[in-house]
């Protein structure tokens, strides 16, 4: 059995036993901040939700100890499970054996001190997170389908010279109903500068994410302050989407070279999203160039000697193509984990969190005995390529968090309304998408034509 899922299996029991049978360390050590839109959650599943400006100044903890965040630590502490956290309720109602995120995050910075803290404190106590994900601004240069104008400054443009995606009632992408905050005069981002003196004194990891953050001033700030006041105690880690001028990848190397050289930093972590490969890959998400997004992988996997992340968000269109990717995957773990050593045992490292939303991306609207298959075949390919002592295999760790996808695509049967509502929105959208953005979905996914025409009938 994987090492992690033995901590897991090891840990969790005596934690809810302290605590409560749905407590979430997240919730009070782990926290994404929006600050072009003021907005944040404890992990990705949740929706976000507004940070107050009233009394922010005074308080910038307040990014992450927002009042509506401290009702769900409450909730959590008496055993009950707050609404925004059904991602890991889906998991666990599938049985014992399913590892959902709140196990797998808790177990991952799981301390007694900790525990003890959480305990031994009020239930509304202002706390600084072990982990945060900060975004400073939307600026990005792709616009991927299910992202929205809020992350996107690319998708933003488009909404306003368009409108939004009227014939739809699902991911319209609305920019009347937000603040988008321009960095250099966002008061959230004042606070976050505010409060780093001090939360970055106890922070363990700190990862920053976008839009695209390699063309954020505040990411280049942020490499200067850590110079100027080193936090050789800190990981830095960041979400990028490869598809930017090579310059902007040596720059990032050579900047982080430099702090890791000289102490400022503990660590370095570069994540980047893909999905499948290919022109499906590029359909997606606009902007993408795969030629350019492995050339600039190439570059940085060469040059540094440290590990990627890929963050695969599998959607509908990952069902039926997501071994193009996995056969990739094996092909570049083949080509660069030759000099890995024991500390980074894995280069080419990958997760699979499935889309719950927009609805028009959801597998769960396929035909499951049309379309499962396929699901099966991947989990099949991955299968008969582990091997925990193989760093050119995948893990079973891998296989795993895949199973439980394809479990998740197996055991959820949306009502024939919600359906029926997907796959109009399916049609009507897409249909909008590849008139606006030159693209044709039947020709780039044709094992979905039959599907695509169902979907207009409706």
């Amino acid at each position: 059995m994987n090492t992690e899922l033995i901590r897991i299996k090891e840990i969790m029991p005596g934690v809810e036993k302290e605590t409560s049978p749905t407590f979430c360390l997240a919730k009070w050590h782990h926290v994404t901040i929006y600050l072009q839109t003021g907005e944040t959650h404890s992990c990705y599943h949740p929706a976000p939700h507004k940070i107050p400006l009233e009394g922010l100044e005074q308080n910038p903890s307040q990014l992450h100890n927002t009042p509506q965040k401290k009702q769900e630590r409450l909730a959590m502490l008496n055993g009950q499970k707050p609404a925004g956290c059904q991602y890991c309720w889906n998991i666990e109602c599938m049985g014992k054996d399913y590892v959902s995120d709140r196990h797998i995050k808790t177990t991952s910075i799981y301390t007694p001190e900790r525990i003890e803290e959480i305990k031994n404190n009020p239930w509304d106590y202002d706390i600084n997170p072990e982990y945060i994900e900060v975004n400073f601004s939307n600026e990005c240069n792709f616009k991927c389908g299910y992202c929205h104008p809020k992350f996107s400054s690319r998708y933003y443009s488009e909404i306003k010279q368009n409108g939004p995606y009227s014939n739809s009632t699902e991911h319209r992408n609305d920019i009347d109903w937000f603040e988008l905050y321009e960095e250099d005069t966002n008061p959230y981002v004042d606070a976050w500068w505010k409060w780093w003196p001090e939360v970055s004194k106890t922070l363990n990891i700190l990862r920053v994410t976008g839009g695209e953050p390699l063309m954020h001033k505040s990411t280049w700030r942020l490499f200067d302050e850590l110079e100027q006041n080193p936090k050789p105690h800190l990981n830095i880690e960041l979400n990028s989407n490869m598809g930017v001028k090579p310059a902007m990848v040596y720059r990032l190397v050579e900047r982080v070279k430099d702090l890791k050289e000289k102490g400022c930093i503990n660590s370095f972590k570069l994540y980047t999203s893909i999905d499948t490969w290919g022109k499906r890959a590029e359909y997606t998400r606009t902007g993408l160039d795969v030629e350019l997004w492995e050339r600039n992988l190439d570059y940085y996997l060469t040059a540094t000697g440290w590990p990627v992340t890929f963050m695969v968000t599998f959607n509908l269109f990952v069902v039926t193509s997501f071994s193009s990717l996995l056969e990739k995957i094996l092909e570049w773990r083949t080509k660069y984990n030759t000099d890995a050593n024991e500390t980074q045992w894995q280069r080419v490292r990958f997760d699979t969190p499935y889309l719950k939303e927009p609805l028009q991306f959801d597998m769960n609207i396929l035909p499951k005995d049309e379309f499962l298959p396929y699901m099966e075949k991947h989990l099949k390919f991955i299968e008969e390529n582990t091997d925990d002592k193989d760093r050119t295999k995948f893990s079973s760790l891998e296989f795993e968090r895949f199973r439980r996808v394809i479990d998740y695509m197996k055991n959820t049967n949306y009502d024939q309304d919600k359906v029926i509502h997907g796959m109009r929105n399916f049609y009507s959208w897409f249909s909008e998408y590849d008139k606006r953005r030159g693209t044709n979905l039947v020709e780039t996914f044709p094992e979905l034509e039959h599907f695509y025409k169902d979907c207009s009938n409706v």
